[in-house]
């Protein structure tokens, strides 16, 4: 493969791996401000256990993430310096109110939050508690702010080549940015809900259904089924946001060739970009111009109208994919708040599927990250800045043929190992009690 190919497989493998950590701490420093509430309003010990018990998983997530960060920042120098010279200006500043602002804030109370209850004064740990949760937060606002202005660039000029910022208050608040922001907290918030439902739900079935594993799960639950139908709707906004700004995107993602009106919904198909067509394919008629234009007839730009377009095949599958999961975990959520609030009680089956769902937010999140990056191409900054444009000219297919099945093969492994140490502790924390 070619070194652009590999830079790209390496770079995406990366970030493939940072991002799960983020997805988790972001709404579980949130989830863990809850519980820690609710001790202090009760002093129930079910609610300590709980408090306890994930605040270790938050450590454990939050030290995976930052190291996975740190590596990836370095490619932007090693592999990627033309995005630093084009657009540095703009990114510098920003990734460095993430460190400044955010990050800063989380290490400097982590400590305190992990360690230091019962040690320290319950009203400074709670704002320890707090602060983290702010900064994991602010965290997240700075990234997401650098990437939607990557999709969606205001607020600039260029001179002599150089992108110089104009107006920060445009940058920041760019026109995909809410849509991002919102559709990534709302996700992380999913993401730790099904996390949280899934080990409380395997500490159960290891014989410990006690009160603190039932207000885990019931807690886990219902946060699902709240937050799944806003995702939904985010998600639809977010998608016409695309669609106003990146319609070549929207092609790629509904496997739409040829401009029409009236379009259908592609519910599968394989796309052949070669001969512009779908094979296999198994349509709704007429439902993508509904859902995307609000009209049965409205017209959607093909593939045919865009000089460039993402590749096809990618964008297409990582979409379904993130929506398919989607659903499934709304169904799922329907149906345990059901067993929950109805019947009282959880079937062996929804056990069972509540289990394997434990990171299912993962695969969501993956997708929808697929969607969103590989729709911009062949724009690292979209209609600023290619990937070829960014790559480095002194990089080789031979280095990074050598680096990158290191990069892969240690991601996998920190990967199975991460999972195996939350479960195991899942099963350390059943034998305690």
């Amino acid at each position: 493969m070619t070194a652009e190919m590999l830079a790209r497989l390496q770079f995406a493998a990366n970030i493939t791996f940072h991002i799960l950590f983020p997805s988790i701490t972001i709404a579980l420093s949130w989830i863990l401000l809850y519980f820690k509430c609710a001790f202090n309003r009760s002093q129930s010990e079910s609610w300590k256990k709980l408090y306890m018990f994930w605040t270790k998983v938050f450590g454990l997530s939050f030290s995976f993430g930052v190291v996975s960060g740190v590596t990836m920042s370095f490619q932007f120098g090693t592999n990627w310096p033309g995005f630093m010279e084009k657009v540095g200006n703009i990114a510098g500043p920003l990734l460095g109110n993430e460190v400044l602002s955010a990050f800063f804030l989380e290490a400097t109370f982590l400590g305190i939050m992990l360690f230091g209850f019962g040690r320290v004064p319950n009203l400074l740990h709670d704002i320890a508690t707090f602060l983290v949760a702010v900064g994991t937060t602010l965290s997240a606002f700075w990234i997401i702010s650098l990437n939607s202005w990557m999709h969606t660039p205001a607020g600039f000029e260029i001179i002599d080549g150089v992108v110089i910022a104009k107006d920060w208050f445009q940058v920041v608040f760019n026109p995909s940015f809410p849509y991002q922001f919102s559709h990534v907290l709302i996700g992380s918030g999913i993401t730790a809900a099904f996390l949280i439902t899934g080990i409380e739900t395997y500490k159960e079935t290891k014989n410990s259904n006690n009160e603190s594993v039932v207000k885990g799960k019931n807690f886990g639950i219902l946060l699902i089924t709240i937050l799944l139908p806003i995702q939904i709707i985010i998600g639809d906004l977010h998608g016409l946001n695309v669609l106003k700004h990146n319609p070549a995107a929207i092609a790629a993602m509904e496997g739409l060739w040829e401009t029409k009106k009236g379009i259908p919904l592609v519910v599968f198909a394989i796309p052949n970009e070669k001969k512009a067509e779908n094979k296999y394919s198994v349509e709704i008629p007429k439902l993508s111009s509904l859902i995307l234009t609000h009209s049965w007839n409205g017209e959607v730009r093909g593939i045919d109208s865009f000089e460039t377009h993402p590749p096809v095949l990618p964008v297409f599958f990582a979409f379904r994919i993130m929506v398919g999961m989607g659903f499934l975990m709304f169904f799922i959520g329907i149906y345990a708040s059901y067993r929950m609030i109805i019947r009282k009680s959880y079937n062996k089956f929804l056990n069972t599927i509540l289990i394997f769902m434990t990171f299912s937010g993962w695969i969501a999140n993956i997708a929808g990250w697929y969607v969103s990056e590989v729709g911009r191409q062949p724009y690292l900054v979209f209609n600023i800045l290619t990937r070829t444009d960014a790559l480095s000219k002194i990089v080789s297919d031979t280095k990074l043929s050598f680096t990158f099945p290191i990069y892969l093969i240690m991601y996998v492994v920190l990967l199975c190992v991460y999972v195996w140490t939350i479960f195991y502790m899942a099963r350390n924390d059943t034998q305690k009690q």
